[in-house]
């Protein structure tokens, strides 16, 4: 992908940028999070700047699940069903053992009826291109550093009876989920006593300060900008297991979907639209660890041996093309998700494993959810509704994650034999058992109309929603 910030010539499907009396918001790290939170308050009427520390877009990853609550999610933004036409999953799928034999099986169809849309998996890259596509030129700044110099303060903010923001868009209960234990809806993040003199944020670039009405740190797990804000939080914590991704050529026998659960070991094969195989795997091993010759090798040591079409695919895969990489995430959750006028965005905020697939979904969940409350009317966003609204839920999705994640990495033969048998014996008496487990997560909707294409298909399906 080309720096969006040396693009030339004209482009239609991108927007002028608001006038000058808009209020500013600088984006630190241009991922998908970032992406469509810039996307976000631009349409929302923001004028936005996007720092991003690589000197190009290039994706950090393979491929990415998009599962319906992230669709409706871009639905806000315009993108929702472009992204749906890339769905390539068609028939049966579902979870199988090292040795081929099914123990769950599920169908697209059934799926799509249940959530309200298909699971699209796509390239990274094809999903930074058509978020950057929708910034006006120059909005995104590869090759800059951001380092957080003030986050701020909003000044007075005049509160309910109730604790909710008077100045909230619908109410800054709107789009909350129910609180996971342990955790109060209404106390979640701490009260920030008012200043009487409101001060903007400061971001510092190796080409100078820039100051913003509000920043938004999208840059990744291992967030400097959280260090900044909550710097006696503990940071990320190993999750217990690596894992490694590729995308590769499509096998020549058909296969269908599937996900394969062994001794602490994960693979799975999932096709994508243009014909390409997407394929990951995931090993319980200690934190830090490296194969003595190639990653190649190491999964044919792993996986060699199970069912197909993982050893074809072992066989037609460089070892340059596999990734790899330790999985962390945020064991202690944030007091809060915001500080001053800066909020935390995705893997920032809550890095989870990826054994729900649901942390991209998230953080695109934040940036609308963010822009929601960012009313470029008011002398601030509400970042209190923020987080009152995105803590609770990102909270119970990375629990949920973290639980899954220990199901699927069991070790002990009895207990794994014990895992399985379960599973064949309930998701036959149940067939919607394994899709139930997931309502929580894919139902959710946002708590806006789109911004873009008012009387689009995807604001006529917002609404019949409501």
């Amino acid at each position: 992908m080309r720096d969006d910030s040396r693009r030339r010539g004209n482009r239609s499907d991108r927007s002028e940028r608001p006038g000058h009396g808009a209020p500013r918001a600088v984006v630190i790290g241009a991922g998908i999070g970032g992406l469509t939170a810039a996307v976000a308050l631009h349409l929302r009427g923001w004028r936005v700047t996007v720092l991003e520390r690589a000197r190009s877009l290039e994706p950090v990853g393979a491929g990415i699940s998009l599962a319906p609550n992230a669709l409706r999610a871009l639905d806000v933004i315009g993108l929702g069903d472009e992204i749906r036409a890339l769905a390539a999953w068609q028939g049966d799928g579902g979870l199988r053992t090292p040795a081929g034999r099914w123990l769950s099986r599920t169908d697209a169809q059934a799926v799509a009826a249940r959530f309200g849309g298909p699971l699209v998996l796509l390239h990274r890259a094809t999903l930074l291109e058509r978020l950057a596509a929708r910034l006006p030129e120059g909005t995104v700044r590869t090759a800059s550093e951001a380092t957080l110099a003030d986050p701020g303060d909003p000044g007075p903010l005049a509160v309910a009876a109730d604790g909710d923001a008077s100045r909230s868009p619908g109410g800054a209960g709107a789009g909350r989920a129910p609180a996971p234990p342990g955790l109060a809806p209404a106390d979640t993040a701490p009260v920030e006593p008012p200043s009487p003199r409101p001060r903007t944020a400061r971001v510092s670039t190796p080409e100078g300060e820039l100051e913003a009405e509000l920043v938004v740190a999208a840059d990744g797990i291992h967030s400097r900008v959280r260090g900044v804000l909550f710097p006696d939080h503990p940071g990320p914590a190993y999750a217990g297991f690596t894992a490694w991704r590729m995308v590769l050529p499509a096998p020549v026998s058909s296969f269908a979907p599937h996900e394969t659960w062994g001794r602490g070991l994960l693979w799975g094969t999932q096709p994508m639209k243009d014909g390409t195989v997407y394929a990951y795997a995931a090993a319980a091993v200690p934190a830090g660890g490296r194969a003595p010759d190639d990653e190649r090798a190491e999964l044919l040591r792993l996986f060699g041996a199970w069912h197909q079409p993982i050893p074809a695919l072992l066989d037609a895969v460089r070892p340059d093309q596999v990734l790899r990489g330790d999985v962390h995430h945020i064991a202690e959750p944030l007091p809060a998700h915001h500080r001053g006028r800066v909020a935390l965005l995705g893997d920032a905020a809550h890095a989870m494993p990826p054994t729900l697939g649901q942390g991209g979904n998230q953080a695109i969940e934040d940036a609308v959810v963010l822009a929601h409350h960012a009313d470029p009317a008011a002398h601030a966003p509400d970042l209190a509704a923020y987080t009152r609204d995105r803590r609770p839920r990102t909270t119970a999705i990375a629990r949920k994650a973290v639980a899954s994640g220990r199901m699927i990495m069991l070790r002990a033969a009895p207990a794994v034999v014990l895992r399985d048998t379960a599973i064949a014996v309930l998701s036959k008496a149940v067939p919607s058992l394994m899709l139930r487990g997931f309502d929580d997560v894919a139902g959710w909707r946002p708590p806006q109309a789109p911004y873009a294409s008012p009387a689009s298909p995807a604001r006529d399906r917002t609404d019949r929603a409501r």
